[in-house]
């Protein structure tokens, strides 16, 4: 334990400036939290708005496939329904031709419209009376009917028709419908291909912003259209195995945010199944440019409240210098009020007020309460030879001498008055009290400065001691420590009295 050196300090010893830190960092906590709880609804609020654009675009594309996929189902329908007509076969070519393919005019973006028997062989050709002989019993959709009599309609991948006609080199898919007898047999196909200009026209008349596609997949992640197109010779190519593609087709019809396997930018994906047919519409729309308003907004929010934090924070930080030093002039006015300004212990008024304290507390506790009275002997002698200077010297060593044997921080040493001092010593026994006032008493005489000729400059101690054995009073027991000293002086000085 290290010794009481310094007098307590009574008074307010807060920190208020705690308080304004604590303050002014719970108001920037929520000022930031309310800012990023609207910047992030925002957020949610333009996903949301952009979500629904999307899905429009992709409900207006499926309406639109949906009509020109039942178009061609009726062209075929009708063909099948001719071709099963036994007066046809009565009827010139041109009549027959004409009948067969009536219904094929409405079909938007038409290519070649077949009949098919059940080897493959070409039985009419709606660009000619008299076909061309050819077999397509290679083909996807021959082959997929063939085998499987509930196919329905089938939905064949993007190619490229064998000719050298003129539109030759223009992709396009086909559909087709099985032609089955009364009683099941497989009879052939009905063939209708469409170009897939249709898309480019549907695509070009919506209006998704730049950096965005429109993209229109089948079950087996074939590309079939693409606006605009990210890679060059893209359709008919399979995306199966990119992860977006494998989530769309597992789920059918939602949204979600994601980066584009090909473009690699962040993009908001909106897909919807067309219908009942083996066909999904993707909307994906550029994540920089759904977000754009947003995010310039969200910067200049964010450095205005930015600026204004720290424009608060440093205010905090001003007033709490401020505060700080105001409390630690208060501290030292309390410190300069309450300690000698010679010796740096405690003064009288502290003394006093200790005091009363440590009795109050005694007499509650029950516990012994020590007061030492200490005088320098032959101090009159030494101020007179070496002058005030010196004096002021001898009582600034005899004060540290008496903290460096007052060891706990409960302890008040203080200076009484001149060159007397006194030591409050709480919950210490009179034996106690001895023994630290032996351990003053010696450590003064072994001062090697201390002396007058031949004479060394010794204290006298006198010791009074309150227990709850004892009836004294508080003046009763100041008085009997001063009484005590005033019997070490009358008894040749240097030595330690204890009050009966």
């Amino acid at each position: 334990m290290t010794a009481s050196r310094t007098p307590h300090v009574t008074g307010k010893t807060g920190r208020p400036e705690l308080m304004v830190i604590l303050g002014s960092s719970l108001t920037v906590i929520a000022i930031l939290s309310i800012v990023a709880f609207l910047l992030i609804r925002e957020h949610a609020n333009v996903r949301q708005a952009a979500t629904r654009s999307a899905t429009t675009i992709a409900q207006l594309i499926d309406a639109d496939v949906l009509r020109t996929v039942e178009l061609y189902d009726l062209t075929l329908q009708g063909l099948i329904a001719a071709a099963q007509r036994d007066d046809l076969k009565q009827v010139s070519p041109q009549i027959r031709h004409l009948l067969l393919f009536d219904r094929s005019t409405t079909a938007r973006f038409k290519g070649d419209i077949l009949l098919l028997d059940k080897q493959g062989e070409v039985l009419a050709d709606s660009s000619l009376i008299e076909p061309k002989p050819g077999n397509f019993a290679d083909r996807d959709y021959f082959l997929a009917h063939a085998s499987n009599r509930d196919t329905g309609m089938f939905i064949s991948r993007p190619f490229k028709p064998a000719c050298d006609c003129e539109d030759g080199d223009e992709w396009r898919i086909s559909f087709s419908q099985r032609i089955s007898s009364s009683t099941g047999e497989f009879m052939g196909v009905a063939v209708a291909s469409m170009r897939l200009a249709y898309f480019d026209q549907l695509f070009n008349s919506l209006d998704i912003g730049t950096g965005s596609t429109l993209n229109i997949i089948n079950d087996d992640g074939i590309l079939l259209a693409q606006k605009p197109y990210l890679i060059n010779d893209s359709i008919g190519k399979s995306f199966a195995n990119r992860p977006n593609v494998i989530r769309i087709l597992r789920e059918g019809n939602g949204s979600f945010e994601s980066v584009s396997s090909i473009s690699h930018q962040q993009r908001l994906y909106t897909f919807s199944r067309v219908g009942n047919l083996p066909l999904t519409v993707i909307v994906a729309l550029s994540g920089n440019e759904v977000f754009a308003a947003w995010e310039r907004t969200a910067i200049v929010i964010s450095g205005v409240t930015g600026v204004l934090c720290m424009g608060l924070l440093w205010l905090t930080w001003l007033l709490c210098r401020e505060l700080r030093l105001r409390h630690n002039a208060e501290q030292e006015l309390a410190q300069l009020a309450a300690t000698d300004a010679l010796t740096g212990v405690a003064n009288r008024r502290t003394l006093d007020q200790t005091l009363r304290h440590e009795w109050f507390r005694a007499q509650r506790s029950g516990k012994p309460l020590s007061v030492l009275m200490i005088d320098a002997d032959h101090f009159k002698a030494f101020n007179d030879r070496h002058g005030h200077q010196g004096g002021d010297d001898a009582l600034r060593a005899l004060a540290k001498v008496i903290c460096a044997n007052v060891r706990r921080p409960t302890d008040l040493v203080a200076r009484y008055g001149g060159e007397e001092f006194s030591v409050i010593l709480a919950e210490t026994d009179q034996e106690g009290a001895r023994q630290i006032a032996e351990h003053i008493r010696k450590a003064v005489e072994q001062l090697p400065f201390m002396v007058v000729g031949e004479m060394p400059i010794t204290v006298s101690i006198g010791i009074a001691t309150w227990t709850t054995a004892t009836e004294t009073g508080l003046e009763s027991l100041l008085f009997a420590a001063d009484k005590a000293l005033y019997q070490a002086k009358e008894s040749g000085r240097n030595r330690v009295v204890t009050a009966d």
